[in-house]
């Protein structure tokens, strides 16, 4: 194909939510006749890999992010972590500038991975978080991170440009000197007419500990659970593992993980979903059109901040890790739950960007979804 070009799709390895979400924009790049390449680490490269095997892909330095055990020592975690991640970082610079060079390379999109750029290429960067919530710090981690992205010849958002989104203050800004592009919500899933077969689905992701602690906490709590009970923990590993654990009033299917075709299927046939309030996880839910019931990550503003929202706006119930009971759940009745309004996305015009670069362009704000 004439115009085809070579990119290098780069999420954060931060939970599964950056790499899922490149999903729908790794399947329009093939569609497109682009070739993509995938890097990353850990669990989303290894998620990526099962999902694309025929793809060329790279491992990057790990940011070798944790969470604290207690929420209330999150930010005090994320700032002892920094040098790592620093050195990380530059780990990556150099990778990223050896495949450019390696593999003829003409553009990168990355995922809130803060290395991958190169001024050789054009860069994007994708992000539905313009303001980064850090408490009363909200302000300076807000900043240093718009003055990262601008170095990209564009910012994609996968959110709309104007009320009804997802994203709130996360995701808009009231003045920008950004080149941002509204993609309206990003999902790999679509909704399908099926059979109930799950009373309850959670859905499990994000780093450790918090992974396991809630994974622990909601197989105590749902011991007395009356129904179809399906517990995907979120485990990227070599193969796939099922369990079945007997319950006083039914049992649990208990899957490591699932790939997209499963997790479709599963979604689809579960009337409820108990799980994070990951945006990505938010905007599949959307797609679906789900009634859930959220439990954030303790001290991670973002999450605490979207289901805070979402709880206000009678969509999605919602409380914290250590207060969750079983009981908590009959709040899903009262809520109206997510809608789907979404779009379609023009991707030749969003991939035109690796073909021409506006140099000394104006910053603009826009939506590619019609």
């Amino acid at each position: 194909m004439a115009n085809s070009k070579r990119i290098l799709v780069a999420p954060l390895n931060w939970g599964l939510g950056h790499a899922t979400r490149c999903i729908p924009i790794i399947n329009a790049l093939l569609a497109h006749g682009h070739h993509p390449f995938i890097a990353s680490d850990g669990v989303a490269l290894a998620l990526l890999q099962k999902e694309f095997p025929e793809l060329p892909s790279f491992e990057l330095s790990s940011y070798q992010i944790k969470y604290a055990e207690k929420g209330k020592n999150f930010k005090l975690k994320m700032v002892w972590d920094s040098p790592k991640v620093l050195k990380a970082i530059a780990k990556e610079k150099k990778q990223i500038k050896r495949l450019v060079k390696l593999y003829r390379l003409d553009g990168i999109i990355s995922d809130n991975r803060l290395g991958v750029y190169s001024k050789k290429v054009p860069c994007v960067f994708i992000t539905h978080q313009l303001n980064v919530l850090s408490g009363n710090t909200t302000w300076f981690s807000s900043k240093i991170h718009q003055r990262i992205i601008k170095k990209f010849v564009g910012c994609w958002v996968p959110d709309t440009s104007k009320k009804p989104n997802l994203t709130g203050r996360l995701g808009h800004l009231k003045n920008s000197k950004l080149n941002i592009t509204y993609l309206g919500p990003l999902s790999r899933f679509e909704k399908i007419e099926t059979t109930i077969l799950y009373d309850l689905m959670v859905l499990l992701s994000g780093p450790e500990p918090q992974r396991t602690l809630l994974q622990e906490k909601l197989l105590h709590e749902l011991r007395e659970f009356k129904g179809r009970l399906l517990f995907v923990e979120g485990k990227i590993q070599e193969e796939q593992k099922i369990q079945r654990i007997s319950l006083p009033n039914g049992h649990i299917e208990l899957y490591n993980f699932m790939t997209s075709e499963g997790l479709e299927n599963a979604i689809n046939s579960s009337k409820e979903i108990l799980c994070r309030s990951g945006y990505t996880t938010i905007m599949d839910l959307a797609k679906l059109e789900k009634k859930v019931f959220f439990i954030p990550t303790p001290g991670q503003y973002e999450q605490e901040y979207l289901a805070e929202q979402l709880d206000k706006k009678g969509i999605a119930p919602s409380t914290s890790q250590s207060n969750f009971t079983l009981t908590d759940l009959t709040a899903i009745k009262d809520y109206s739950g997510l809608t789907n309004f979404g779009a379609n996305i023009d991707y030749e015009t969003l991939f035109g960007v690796f073909s021409r670069v506006k140099e000394n362009s104006e910053p603009t704000s826009t939506s590619l979804s019609t």
